[in-house]
């Protein structure tokens, strides 16, 4: 497939991951949208989600998902310690 048919590609949609567009199948896993965004191995996916309800947590592995045109997906550290600093 040549770059200039990928771009145009229906099975391709425009997502977000940490405020860098990618392309991405429509269909896919959740360890491949953690590498298409580099996403670090310490770190967790979530899928943006509008409204008051908890943004969903994306698995590191094999699950089949769907994306949906512009959507957004952020990472942040595995562990988060509240407060933080040093004690």
């Amino acid at each position: 497939m040549t770059e200039q048919h990928q771009e145009h590609d229906p099975r391709l949609v425009e997502i977000v991951i940490d405020r860098t567009e990618y392309k991405s199948p429509a269909q896919t896993t959740g360890a491949a949208l953690y590498a298409l965004g580099h996403v670090p191995a310490d770190y967790k996916l979530f899928r943006e989600t509008p409204g008051p309800r908890e943004d969903e947590p994306i698995a590191n592995d094999q699950t089949q998902i769907k994306v949906h045109p512009h959507e957004k997906f952020y990472s942040s550290p595995g562990r988060i310690t509240p407060g933080g600093g040093d004690e």
